[in-house]
This record gives structure tokens, C-alpha cells and sequence, in this order.
């Protein structure tokens, strides 16, 4: 465990496919007794292209305009990122400017939609919460946490699930040591998905599907959710090849119906093999709602759709196709229907779920071959 925690300290510099470098904009730091660190300057990880218009989109400026206007839209939310860093502060502050007036939903908090939650990695090689930050407004300058006991530590701040950034600073007290952690170079579990997957509805970013995995497998993530358009688009596929990816985990049943499932999976999980020969490729049912017993017609929407996507799964695989994994969507929230906001989207409780199931299908997918 202990070189484990050792290499997470010595990695240097991010995974990314080849881009030109983005120039953030400055960071002002303040005449008080905390010292501020942009964190452009030593990177943020969970994104998987330079070459974007904002420093903290995730899919390149080349993406306007090649993906719908509603999937480039949502991807300047930066969902699945996060910074790393060691300190020995004893009080850890940040700075940061939201992209979007709305902070919150209806069904989701300020916290998720527009705060940031920070992280400490244990003696155990594990992740604490340790604080999360709450916005009333655009612009967040908020102590994080103060009072921090002697010692050098390893944090990990996520960022805002359903709002962007164009600006972020982490603060520190004046005299403290600080020491910038590169991202991982090691290859990414990348997801494409829905809204549940792009973070609705957890209480703040940590608790979103891909970050909870993240923590658990030690692994960097990609979160390619785009709430309510995840729709299994050649144009989304074709960039997702151009990541190096560990793992392709394709979860976009819920914005589809039965009949785009059986015409649109096959093709796309091709278009993946095809350019990606050898990354193993994951493919997900929807979630059946827990309130589905009582409806029918939705019982029957999510039993067609688990079955086209079988029926794609089972046809590629009898042609040959490797690398290919299934997970079933029954048991993805629990039986108790106890894990939704509405029926669709997770609580913290309904993603923990997800990870759960997710952790148990990624883990031997990732072992060392």
C-alpha cells in the first residue's frame, strides 16, 4: 500500500489526446495571509482534450459544431474533474468563477450543481470527504475547511457536476508547503452516458458515479455524461476513440427508446472496436425505475431496451468481436426503491448502488492481463 501512495505522489503529467495548449485566464490573489495556486498551472485531471475553448470543457473546441448544439452546451460542464495536491496547511481555501447563473435545480442541490468537494488520502490508501462548498453565487471564494492537524497530506478537490468553470484557485495559508500533483498518465476509464451518469442527482461532485469509482479503483476518469443526450452519436464515438481509453463504459439507454437502441447500438459499439481493436468496452442496461411494477408501459419500454442491447451484445460476440463486457440494469438502484429523486436519477444512496455493480464489472476488466 505504501508504494502505492508513493506513485501516487511521483506521477507528472496528463493523459490527453495530442492538442495545442490552452492559456488560461490569470487567477488574482489577494494581499491576505493565503497564498493562491492556480490550478491550470499544474492541471486538471478527468479531462481528455487540450485543445478546448475553456479551460475546464470537456470535449475539444473542434466539437462545436461536429456534436449537437445540446451535447456541446452541456459539455462545458466539468463534470469528472478534479485537482490534486499536498499541503501541510492548516487551512485550505478556494477561489472559483461558475460559468452558468443557475447553481442549482430542482431536484439537485447548489452543492452538486455548482460546489466543489475536497478529499484527503488516508495512511490506508483511501479517500476521505473532508468538506464541501456550498455556492450562493457566481463568483465562490469560501474557506473549505480550517483547522487541519500537522502534517503533509495528499487532497483531491472535484469539480462542479452541472456548471462550468472559468477560473480556479486553490488557497492555502501563507508559509504552508504546497506541492502541485500532476494528473495521473496512466489510461483513463472513460464514460459515455445520461444524465445519471453525467452526476444527477448526488449531493456533490464526489458522489457521482465515476467519481466514487475513481476513488475506489484508483483509476482516472472520464465523465462523458450529457444529461438527457446520450444518445449512442457517431460524432460522440468517433471522438471518444481518440482517448486512450482503459475502458470504454457505454450507459445510454435511458435517453433512448427501444428502437434507437436496436438501431443504434450495434453500429456505434463498431465504430469503437474498429478504431480501438483491443479496449475492452463495457456496455450497460438502463436502470429499471423503482416505481416500474406499477407502470407498465415503462416496465415494458426497459425490457425492450435491455433486449436490444443484448441482442447487439450476443450478435457481435458471436461474429467474434472480443473485449466486450455486460451489465445488466436490474438491481442497479436496489430493490427497496429507496435510491431515486423521481424514479430516474440517484440519490447519493442510488449511486453508491451504481458503483457498487460498476466496481464488480470493472474490476477483473482492469486487472492486469
Amino acid at each position: 500500500m505504501a508504494r502505492l501512495v508513493l506513485l501516487l505522489f511521483l506521477i507528472s503529467s496528463p493523459l490527453v489526446a495530442p492538442a495545442q495548449p490552452f492559456q488560461p485566464p490569470p487567477i488574482a490573489t489577494g494581499g491576505d495571509s493565503i497564498r493562491w495556486h492556480a490550478v491550470a498551472e499544474w492541471g486538471v485531471e478527468g479531462r481528455g482534450w487540450e485543445d478546448v475553448q475553456r479551460y475546464y470543457d470537456r470535449l475539444p473546441a473542434r466539437a462545436q459544431g461536429l456534436v449537437r448544439d445540446k451535447v456541446w452546451d452541456l459539455s462545458r460542464h466539468s463534470a469528472g474533474m478534479s485537482c490534486r495536491f499536498i499541503t501541510d496547511a492548516p487551512e485550505i481555501q478556494v477561489r472559483y468563477s461558475l460559468f452558468l447563473e443557475r447553481l442549482a435545480m430542482s431536484h439537485m442541490p447548489a452543492s452538486g450543481v455548482s460546489g466543489v468537494d475536497l478529499y484527503a488520502l488516508l495512511a490506508t490508501g483511501e479517500w476521505q470527504w473532508i468538506g464541501t462548498v456550498q455556492p450562493t453565487a457566481r463568483r465562490v471564494h469560501a474557506s473549505i475547511l480550517r483547522g487541519l492537524p500537522p502534517g503533509r497530506r495528499m487532497y483531491q478537490l472535484n469539480l462542479p457536476l452541472y456548471n462550468g468553470l472559468d477560473s480556479l484557485a486553490i488557497g492555502v495559508t501563507e508559509g504552508a508547503f504546497f506541492e502541485p500533483v500532476a494528473p495521473r498518465t496512466e489510461r483513463p476509464v472513460v464514460f459515455y452516458g445520461t444524465s445519471i451518469m453525467h452526476g444527477a442527482c448526488a449531493s456533490r461532485p464526489g458522489m457521482a458515479i465515476p467519481a466514487i469509482l475513481g476513488r475506489r479503483l484508483n483509476v482516472p476518469v472520464i465523465n462523458l455524461g450529457f444529461s438527457g443526450n446520450g444518445k449512442l452519436e457517431p460524432e460522440v464515438g468517433h471522438l471518444m476513440t481518440e482517448l486512450d481509453a482503459a475502458v470504454y463504459v457505454v450507459d445510454c439507454l435511458p435517453n433512448l427508446s427501444p428502437e434507437e437502441t436496436a438501431e443504434r447500438a450495434e453500429p456505434f459499439i463498431r465504430q469503437l472496436r474498429a478504431a480501438r481493436p483491443s479496449t475492452p468496452i463495457l456496455l450497460t442496461e438502463d436502470r429499471v425505475f423503482p416505481n416500474a411494477a406499477f407502470l407498465p408501459g415503462r416496465l415494458e419500454a426497459h425490457r425492450r431496451r435491455h433486449a436490444a442491447l443484448r441482442a447487439a451484445y450476443e450478435k457481435l460476440s458471436a461474429e467474434g468481436v472480443t473485449g466486450l463486457y455486460y451489465l445488466e440494469g436490474d438491481g442497479l438502484l436496489g430493490f427497496d426503491g429507496d435510491a431515486t429523486v423521481d424514479g430516474s436519477h440517484p440519490t447519493d444512496l442510488g449511486m453508491v448502488r451504481y458503483a457498487h455493480a460498476y466496481e464488480k464489472a470493472l474490476r477483473p476488466i482492469l486487472q492486469p492481463r
